[in-house]
């Protein structure tokens, strides 16, 4: 029998198949065109004018803190450019010898780094917990974790304010960073335990034939392997506790006060304490961004490995 026969007579030639599909989608619409110029050189110019538009405020405080009061208060930061004899460090001298504001930028410090600390710690011990170990209760236990996700802070200020009354720390530093790390382990032990839970099995079992037992398990294999997790989630704490000013209000005192509470403070003198607010609320804001460029690279991995999991 021939191939007219069997095809009914029909010879399709080859490729005329596609063409009729060809044909049929027509010519790209204008959305389509327009999103395949974007992937390339286009895109990346439109990013690059964000990012500057991003930037532009803090090179703006950064040049307003290097001017005097008087040419603050006269004209704008971009005055500079065209007097650049406007620039001066007077600004930074009067705020390193404000001992107000120093000692607040220290207490800053014993603020976020134990803060931080301790969530990543305590963090990353519950999320393996609650991803590879056997307890009663745990898928319980952690449901109950992610319904404190939800519970707002405002909601706590008032007993927990006077808890710490009742055991002496209220105003304390210690006080505070106990706060932000009650509050700080709900999110982070969610989670490193979804990131940890993706680890294989398989590895975790080679490592227990191997005589490892769990704490070695969690500090020679998952602590490595969740590197990327746990850095976003130190970067995350660090930018929380660092810009907080509720708590800090509510649960420091004139000797414990972090630099937004000092410099919330000065601006009911506005007036007169210019000189010290802007370069103050550079300092404030420059360290934490210093931290975030310091662990992008890891911040990306984190994030990226998430979404790929």
């Amino acid at each position: 029998m021939s191939a007219d026969a069997t095809t009914g007579g029909a010879v399709t030639a080859p490729g005329t198949a596609a063409e009729q599909v060809g044909e049929g989608r027509g010519r790209p619409g204008l959305a389509s065109r327009l999103a395949a110029r974007t992937t390339g050189g286009v895109l990346r110019i439109f990013l690059l004018v964000v990012a500057l538009f991003w930037l532009l405020p803090t090179v703006g405080l950064l040049l307003s803190s290097l001017r005097s009061p008087t040419d603050i208060t006269a004209s704008g930061w971009w005055k500079v450019f065209t007097s650049p004899s406007q620039l001066t460090f007077t600004n930074y001298h009067t705020l390193l010898s404000n001992s107000a504001i120093t000692d607040s930028l220290w207490n800053t410090v014993l603020i976020t780094v134990p803060a931080t600390l301790l969530v990543v710690v305590i963090g990353s011990l519950g999320g393996y917990a609650f991803a590879w170990m056997d307890f009663p209760g745990r898928d319980w236990w952690f449901m109950g974790v992610v319904a404190l996700l939800v519970v707002p802070v405002q909601v706590a200020l008032v007993p927990v304010a006077k808890l710490f009354g009742d055991l002496g720390i209220f105003g304390d530093i210690t006080g505070v960073v106990l706060f932000h790390t009650a509050f700080g382990l709900p999110f982070a032990i969610f989670l490193l335990r979804n990131f940890f839970a993706e680890i294989p099995r398989e590895l975790l079992e080679a490592a227990r034939l191997d005589g490892a037992g769990e704490l070695r398990l969690f500090l020679r294999v998952v602590m490595p392997l969740g590197g990327p997790a746990i850095a976003s989630l130190g970067i995350f704490q660090f930018l929380w506790v660092w810009n907080d000013m509720l708590v800090a209000l509510i649960f420091t005192n004139s000797d414990s006060q972090p630099i937004t509470v000092a410099l919330q403070q000065q601006v009911r003198q506005f007036g007169n304490n210019i000189d010290i607010l802007a370069p103050g609320a550079f300092v404030s804001m420059v360290i934490p961004l210093a931290v975030f460029f310091a662990f992008q690279r890891q911040f990306v991995s984190g994030v990226m490995a998430g979404a790929v999991k």
